[in-house]
């Protein structure tokens, strides 16, 4: 499998170069499930998907407060990979960690609090995160 880079910036989007970090192999993911890693001492939920792709967001759902992303329901909005909070359901586009649906748990916000999301690629079988370095702003 050739190398794939996917995702966005890490929690808080640093300018320096990141440092790739192993987490597993490809096969050791199911597709369409869940895996919780922990990357640079931050919980990251990675999901495989039918065309063997591997997104990473974080772990934490912004809404309940729990380490529980990896445990959702993934599916697609209009040919977007998603996954579904399972705590209250929320709906996060698992490309960009945009919240789709905060509707009926905060009806104040008007949009809700969005993932963050970590670069991925596959290299020789390997699921490497990328780890962000030097300062954030």
């Amino acid at each position: 499998m050739s190398a794939q880079a996917m995702g966005t910036t890490g929690t808080t989007g640093t300018t320096a170069a990141p440092v790739w970090q192993p987490v597993c192999g490809v096969a050791d993911l199911a597709v369409e499930r869940g895996a919780a890693a922990l990357v640079g001492g931050n919980q990251v939920a990675l999901f495989r998907l039918t065309d063997d792709r591997v997104l990473a967001v974080q772990q934490l759902d912004p809404f309940s407060g729990a380490n529980v992303m990896s445990r959702g329901i993934v599916g697609t909005r209009r040919g977007v990979p998603t996954v579904a909070s399972p705590m209250y359901k929320q709906v996060f586009a698992l490309e960009t960690g945009e919240c789709l649906d905060p509707v009926g748990f905060l009806p104040v916000l008007a949009a809700g609090p969005d993932l963050a999301t970590w670069p991925v690629e596959v290299r020789d079988g390997v699921v490497h995160v990328a780890v962000p370095t030097g300062p954030t702003p």
